[in-house]
């Protein structure tokens, strides 16, 4: 009680102690060795598949299920989550011991992956499925919309794929970006199933047809060597390649009848370019928007990374065109 009464008797003394605790508290917080901490969260990796058209039990029992399998027992492995969502999309979270290699962790768990490929649906094969050094939890939400509806949702979503996912994929910290309520640019084929049925076709008939006139092919040359002797110049054929709008799909040849007859893709569908899916929806403050989810990489710092996050969607926001903004919530 004495000591304390010590400084409540000398304000003056009191005060100057505490400021000079305070100085010499900000200069050793400056050479605090806190890169040399150890670190508290284990690291984790993240498997993501998707499966177009597909509820969230198919994706479990044909997606998840065969990778789980696989990846359970990996070294350094202590504990495995996933999830499957209505939308064909999985996400497996792997996590390991403190003090693992993550570039080893990775690359164990991308064997592991590739072991389990030939056991799932050919479209998850054709799609891709990725592995991130990326942590489960969100460490920050951009979202970009059009205050004034000047832009659509299914612009927005295609400049923040194109013009922002990429760049903020760069920064140091950024471990993986999700786009939520994305509205990615595609193809829509509406087929008729009266008109497929009475010429005996299926949608599988529509599909391999797409994919084997859709397709770019090396056109060769002409004039290479080895030639006779009097060639002038050498030329490279090229070739058209894949279809760049809505409307050469129209002249797909999906059947050919036995009267010679040929049936295009416009005699049975209906052809228009819109998303590829709608199924989630972003919205802020009741505006319809593009959620732009960050995940952090494990083993780096989550409010330098979120510093320079804002920092970079400042400076591309220069260059957005008039209707278009962003906002940061969380």
């Amino acid at each position: 009680m004495r000591f304390a009464h010590f400084f409540v008797d000398r304000p003056i003394f009191a005060s100057v102690v505490s400021i000079v605790l305070l100085i010499l508290g900000g200069i050793a917080y400056t050479q605090l060795p806190v890169a040399q901490y150890p670190e508290i969260a284990p690291p984790t990796i993240v498997v993501r598949a998707q499966y177009p058209g597909a509820d969230a039990q198919t994706v479990a029992a044909t997606v998840a299920t065969p990778i789980e399998q696989e990846i359970n027992g990996v070294e350094g492995m202590l504990y495995m989550s996933s999830y499957s969502s209505g939308d064909g999309s999985m996400a497996l979270t792997i996590t390991f011991k403190l003090g693992t290699d993550l570039d080893k962790a990775q690359v164990l768990v991308q064997n592991r992956v590739s072991v389990a490929e030939p056991r799932l649906p050919e479209e998850v094969r054709r799609l891709g499925i990725t592995t991130t050094k990326s942590s489960p939890d969100l460490m920050m939400v951009v979202h970009m919309l059009s205050p004034d509806n000047t832009y659509d949702q299914l612009y927005v979503s295609n400049y923040a794929r194109s013009r922002v996912r990429d760049i903020l994929l760069r920064l140091d910290g950024v471990g993986d970006l999700i786009i939520f309520g994305e509205r990615e640019y595609s193809l829509r084929i509406w087929l008729d199933p009266e008109k497929l049925s009475a010429l005996g076709m299926t949608s599988g008939d529509v599909v391999q047809a797409l994919r084997d006139q859709n397709v770019q092919v090396s056109g060769g040359s002409i004039g290479a060597p080895p030639t006779g002797t009097g060639t002038a110049f050498q030329y490279t054929v090229t070739t058209q390649g894949r279809f760049n709008d809505a409307r050469d799909f129209r002249y797909v040849i999906v059947k050919s009848t036995d009267d010679g007859r040929l049936i295009s893709l416009q005699d049975v569908a209906r052809i228009e370019l819109g998303a590829k899916d709608y199924v989630t929806n972003s919205y802020l403050n009741g505006k319809p928007a593009v959620a732009l989810a960050i995940f952090q990489r494990p083993g780096t710092n989550a409010l330098a990374a979120a510093a320079e996050i804002q920092d970079k969607m400042k400076e591309l926001s220069r260059d957005f065109p008039k209707g278009l903004n962003y906002d940061i919530v969380y």
